[in-house]
């Protein structure tokens, strides 16, 4: 099932130009590639994150309709405030269903529960998120999922033994040198043993404050005399 985005185009650009939608409750955003010109737009803030409430929203292709004007887009960048975690600017990039085009998508770790060493207490470690990807639209992916269920403690997964879907390819093992980019994905280790330090302190007694104070008593004494 295809996902529509609804949006307008808009004149205004710049600063103030953006926080004026803003308190209209919308969003800016641009729209670039394929043959077009980039087109400055503005999308209403709620529908927009009711939409990206789905995951699947970020590796799906989108129909983006822009009045009449309907395009194939994918979600190429988003930004939020920092610390309000509201919606400031999204990016899309147009997409053509026959040239490939290049986007990340998320890894799905699966398998976890039927993982014996996982059961007995071993850390599993994912090294990586997400991975850039290349491929047609129609062939675009919501995740690359990778079975543990088999790893035993010492084992782990690489780039290279990832099980892709058809017409995908890694992008960063395309560089010739494979080696030198095929990096560990997930592994399995052994649980790290924390060692608790014993932080108990002597507590003084009476009779070390006591004999102590003697001291600084007999070193006072001898500093008067001398």
């Amino acid at each position: 099932m295809s996902m529509t985005v609804n949006a307008t185009t808009r004149e205004d650009q710049g600063k103030g130009a953006s926080r004026r939608l803003r308190r209209e409750e919308k969003v800016p955003g641009i729209v670039y590639g394929g043959k077009d010109a980039p087109a400055a737009i503005a999308l209403n803030i709620h529908e927009l994150t009711h939409l990206l409430e789905s995951e699947e929203s970020f590796t799906s292709v989108l129909d983006l309709l822009v009045g009449k004007n309907k395009q194939s887009v994918v979600i190429k960048d988003l930004q939020r405030h920092p610390s309000k975690n509201v919606i400031t600017h999204i990016d899309f990039l147009r997409v053509d269903s026959r040239h490939a085009i290049i986007t990340t998508t998320p890894i799905h770790v699966v398998g976890e529960e039927d993982n014996e060493a996982l059961r007995v207490g071993a850390m599993l470690n994912l090294f990586v998120v997400s991975i850039e990807i290349s491929c047609l639209p129609k062939d675009l992916p919501h995740g690359i999922d990778v079975d543990v269920s088999n790893l035993n403690i010492g084992d782990h997964i690489s780039l290279t033994g990832l099980e892709l879907p058809p017409g995908v390819t890694i992008t960063s093992l395309q560089h010739g040198d494979i080696e030198a980019h095929d990096q560990t994905v997930v592994s399995v280790s052994e649980a790290r043993v924390i060692e608790e330090e014993d932080f108990d302190e002597e507590v003084p007694t009476d009779e070390d404050v006591e004999d102590t104070e003697d001291k600084e008593d007999g070193e006072d004494s001898e500093d008067e005399n001398s």
